[in-house]
């Protein structure tokens, strides 16, 4: 029994009285909550290929079905972004309720395409042929945080970078920042 990506039960039990290097022989450590959050993306949208009509195999996907599956994955989300038409369009806090959509959040897009975009190179798809690195998609991530934001009256501003102060050596009369 091979124990590749399972976890093996802690304990003098799960080792063999074989000897050896066996894969039975060797625990392997749990996975990380973003190995395991990557792994369940992947099958996710490996269900979501095979559910389309006719079923789609990963060497046919190319942007386009992974745009179709960011605007699949909005109908569970739980952000509510204002239509332009919306009293509360704009408004960062609104007063009361209204029948906007929820959506998916732009960072949850974004961390979702990462994620797919590590396991595909993982199971063994091409850098070069990598549907979820796609220019198109970048732009649908770039509209979708655009578009969050002025729902939400919040323009998107970069993050600046903070300087921080290093400790200097007595009698150092270097710079005492570091970018």
């Amino acid at each position: 029994m091979s124990t590749k990506g399972k976890n093996i039960v802690e304990g003098s039990s799960a080792s063999g009285a074989g000897g050896g290097g066996s894969d039975d022989q060797q625990q392997q450590l749990p996975l990380s909550r973003y190995e395991s959050q990557k792994k369940r993306d992947w099958n996710t949208f490996g269900q979501y290929l095979r559910n389309q009509r006719p079923p789609l195999a990963l060497s046919q996907c190319n942007y386009n079905q992974v745009l179709d599956f960011l605007k699949y994955l909005d109908q569970f989300g739980k952000t509510k972004v204002h239509v332009e038409g919306c009293l509360f369009f704009g408004q960062p806090e609104p007063p009361g309720p209204c029948t906007c959509p929820h959506k998916q959040a732009w960072g949850s897009l974004d961390a979702l395409i990462g994620r797919l975009r590590a396991a595909y190179e993982e199971n063994g798809g091409l850098p070069e042929t990598n549907p979820f690195a796609s220019g198109a998609i970048r732009v649908y991530l770039r509209e979708v945080k655009d578009s969050q934001a002025k729902a939400r009256g919040i323009p998107y501003k970069k993050k600046k970078k903070k300087k921080r102060n290093l400790i200097k050596p007595k009698g150092d009369t270097s710079n005492s920042t570091m970018q």
